[in-house]
């Protein structure tokens, strides 16, 4: 599975201001709302932070993969974010995260999810992509970097 068949061209933000983590995931699941209307905005955010309860989805070195599962998705859906300030994330190396690539999946599917989790955290572990990702001073030439390294 590529990233790019996950994230859409309006699901990829580059040079996003955030002040919080909970602003972030607001953010996240108000674009997530608008690709998936019949999703509930706050039930999207309630899966998000329900997640976070159980451990920071930060997995270090900049990066985290906030996610939710929830009923009536049909299939994965990423949004790639690049604040331009890193923000406290509460990841597991303490470091303030900069890339935020988020995830709604189908609720039940725990192949699906863990196979999806292990193809983005597999692509964030290049540290060269990582740097793309980061140079990305538009949305279109976030995506593109996505679509190219994908």
């Amino acid at each position: 599975m590529k990233l790019s068949t996950l994230v859409c061209q309006d699901c990829s933000k580059a040079a996003v201001l955030f002040s919080s983590k909970k602003r972030i995931l607001e953010f996240i699941s108000e674009l997530a709302h608008e690709k998936l209307p019949y999703l509930p905005q706050q039930d999207i955010l309630n899966a998000l932070a329900s997640r976070e309860k159980l451990g920071s989805t930060g997995i270090g070195r900049g990066i985290a993969i906030p996610h939710g599962r929830m009923g009536g998705v049909e299939e994965p859906l990423a949004l790639v974010l690049v604040s331009d300030t890193p923000v406290n994330f509460d990841a597991i190396d303490n470091c303030p995260v900069d890339i935020f690539v988020a995830l709604i999946v189908p609720d039940g599917d725990n192949q699906q999810h863990l196979k999806t989790l292990a193809t983005i955290a597999d692509k964030l572990s290049n540290k060269e992509f990582c740097k793309q990702l980061r140079s990305a001073k538009t949305d279109a030439e976030l995506y593109n970097v996505i679509v190219e390294q994908s």
